[in-house]
């Protein structure tokens, strides 16, 4: 099951010198004090329920790491705690063959900083060089071929440190979940579908996915037997259906069906421990089950935190997880596809889906409605990172982020929003080009940035762009 909190691992760092008297050049002392002022300043103010540290104290001359032995010391520590990000702070120079031997060791994404150098004495001399050493250690990284990410030089206090630090934080939480996946594939792709095909064997060797599958005879099974052991939940969640939409006059029959399949999926991801499903829908669950049509389900479970991407579409099943994940969990992917042109503005669009959208991402102004199950609402407005996973000839993988504002247009059935694009003739022309579908996922708020740096960490996986 996907997992939110990452443990950061912090190693102060200084280079491996003779010792100097205060007031001359890299001196340990000016080190030991920086190391110790910015670990204390970020374990206190970014600890939180999701983010926590593990530091190098007790390692290291002063709590400063510079040698093999201190770096082999970190490593086993680190290990022990699981950590699942490593930040590098270079106290004075930094000490390159210790910060790449750690990062080796230890596989995980890597954050370089190295704080501004802003102390001087009277008679010209300076106690740190840290960004000078940022660059070697860099270089060795690349040695090693060990990806990384950079936060500029800046005090510690500062916004930018804290805007880059959380956003290293979003990517070492995306890299974790997207890291062994399991992706339940209920039913087969519908018939006519060949664009979402995927191929299984690729997504295990590449990125270490594994696909279980489910088929509609344990569906049956699980909503056969869901009434007797789950009869509170469902309850529960037919409650959730009546009271939080509008009911047409062909719903109301098909609500304990609704809450049933809600409760079944709900233990279904428990039970073979998944992190997201990609379904058969509207081609299989209404012949199974009497007409039963999963959508505002799925609006539901999305709530939850239980993602099922609709129409057999593994590779959408991956992008809602890797934007989930963005968001430190906080957010909720919405499966809104290109769908029509709006009709006077050039560069908006209509992300629509018949009605899986989670309802707690519906406008304000908009009214839920539950027409013949499936929800109708217009989503929030706002700002939207619009994206998708695909594969391209030959098996290489690329992932398409992309920005669009909400805006005004007609109102139609189904979940929706209009996105505004920049130029949305050149993502017409982009998606037509390949390797794209229509299928995409939107999740608020500008996430570009953090897919850029993600991909770094999955050289298999790379950016595209418009």
């Amino acid at each position: 099951m996907l997992d939110y909190k990452v443990k950061i691992g912090l190693v102060a760092m200084r280079r491996n010198t003779t010792d100097r008297p205060r007031g001359t050049f890299l001196t340990w002392y000016s080190a030991e004090q920086r190391g110790k002022r910015f670990v204390e300043y970020i374990e206190n103010n970014f600890t939180t329920d999701k983010v926590t540290f593990v530091d190098n104290k007790g390692i290291g001359i002063a709590d400063l790491v510079f040698d093999d032995a201190s770096a082999a010391e970190v490593v086993e520590r680190f290990k022990a705690e699981k950590v699942d990000a490593v930040m590098i702070i270079n106290c004075n120079f930094g000490n390159e063959e210790a910060a790449a031997d750690i990062a080796k060791a230890l596989g995980k994404p890597v954050l370089l900083w190295a704080p501004l150098d802003d102390e001087y004495y009277v008679d010209g001399m300076r106690p740190t060089d840290s960004q000078c050493g940022l660059f070697g250690v860099s270089r060795q990284m690349q040695r090693y071929h060990v990806p990384f990410s950079h936060l500029p030089c800046c005090r510690v206090e500062s916004d930018e440190f804290k805007a880059g630090f959380e956003s290293f934080v979003r990517v070492a939480c995306m890299v974790k979940n997207f890291t062994g996946m399991r992706i339940g594939q209920v039913g087969a792709r519908p018939a006519p579908f060949f664009s979402v095909i995927w191929n299984e064997g690729e997504l295990m060797e590449q990125f270490g996915i594994r696909i279980v599958p489910i088929n509609f005879a344990i569906i049956e099974q699980r909503m056969k037997s869901a009434p007797e052991l789950y009869a509170d939940e469902i309850a529960e969640f037919e409650k959730y259906f009546k009271e939080n939409y509008v009911l047409d006059d062909l719903t109301p029959k098909y609500i304990t069906p609704m809450a049933t399949m809600a409760v079944m999926y709900k233990h279904l991801f428990e039970e073979f421990k998944l992190d997201v499903i990609s379904a058969e829908c509207w081609t299989a669950t209404p012949v199974m089950f009497d007409g039963l049509a999963p959508c505002a389900v799925y609006g539901l479970l999305n709530d939850l935190g239980y993602m099922i991407s609709c129409e057999s579409d593994i590779h959408c099943a991956m992008t809602m997880v890797l934007l989930k994940a963005a968001t430190m969990g906080e957010g909720a992917p919405l499966f809104g596809e290109f769908t029509v042109r709006h009709p006077e503005n050039k560069n908006a669009e209509l992300l629509w889906h018949c009605g899986p959208f989670p309802l707690s991402r519906k406008a304000p102004d908009s009214t839920a409605r539950l027409v013949n199950q499936r929800e109708w609402f217009r989503g929030r407005d706002g700002e939207y990172t619009v994206a998708r996973i695909d594969r391209e000839e030959g098996g290489r993988y690329v992932i398409l982020p992309l920005k669009c504002h909400t805006t005004e247009g007609p109102q139609t059935h189904g979940t929706y929003i209009w996105g505004e694009f920049e130029d949305l003739q050149a993502v017409e022309d982009k998606l037509i080009d390949g390797p794209y579908i229509h299928h995409f996922v939107e999740m608020e708020g500008d996430l570009t940035k953090e897919i850029a740096e993600f991909c770094k960490y999955f050289p298999k996986l790379k950016v595209d762009k418009v």
